[in-house]
């Protein structure tokens, strides 16, 4: 009986990311009104928007309804980005720029991500590393654009390659 084959899962290095590419990161994650409430007192984020079910109800805007914390939205994207791009292959995240919630999300909502290489360099300062540069998207389960946030992260050279 022959060895395994094993794979173990891994993020891509620098030279995989391919400028202009779109990566699409399946499955989605159904947001629920828990997530909402256990992200937003952890973070102690007390914005009535997300606690308070009575308030809402009586703002204009958003139906009644509590919003999502787009902090909890925009950690949701990347997070859902990690395992196809980033894991293990990452050394650091430099900063994220351009972030947009256009439109809101609510409990019950399926966020879907999708990410976009749009450059990349070897680094300057890090022979085996490279900077890369990725747009993260969220869309809701009707496609519509919940967040948006260019990110710079520095990324690990295949050492093999």
């Amino acid at each position: 009986m022959s060895e395994a084959i094993r794979v173990v899962q891994r993020g891509l290095w620098f030279e995989e990311f391919d400028e202009g590419t779109v990566y699409e990161h399946r499955p989605g994650r159904t947001v629920t009104e828990a997530d909402n409430v256990l992200f937003t007192t952890l973070t102690m984020n007390t914005q009535a928007l997300h606690l308070d079910a009575a308030w809402s109800a009586q703002q204009p805007g958003f139906g009644g309804q509590r919003l999502i914390n787009s902090m909890f939205t925009l950690s949701t994207i990347v997070g859902l980005s990690v395992s196809q791009l980033t894991q293990g292959t990452l050394v650091a995240n430099l900063g994220f720029s351009e972030v947009a919630f256009p439109a809101p999300l609510f409990a019950g909502d399926t966020l879907y991500a999708e990410t976009e290489c749009t450059g990349k360099r070897e680094s300057k300062s890090r022979p085996g590393e490279g900077v890369v540069n990725l747009t993260h998207i969220g869309r809701n389960q009707h496609g519509e654009v919940v967040a948006r946030a260019a990110r710079a992260t520095l990324v690990r050279k295949d050492p093999v390659g």
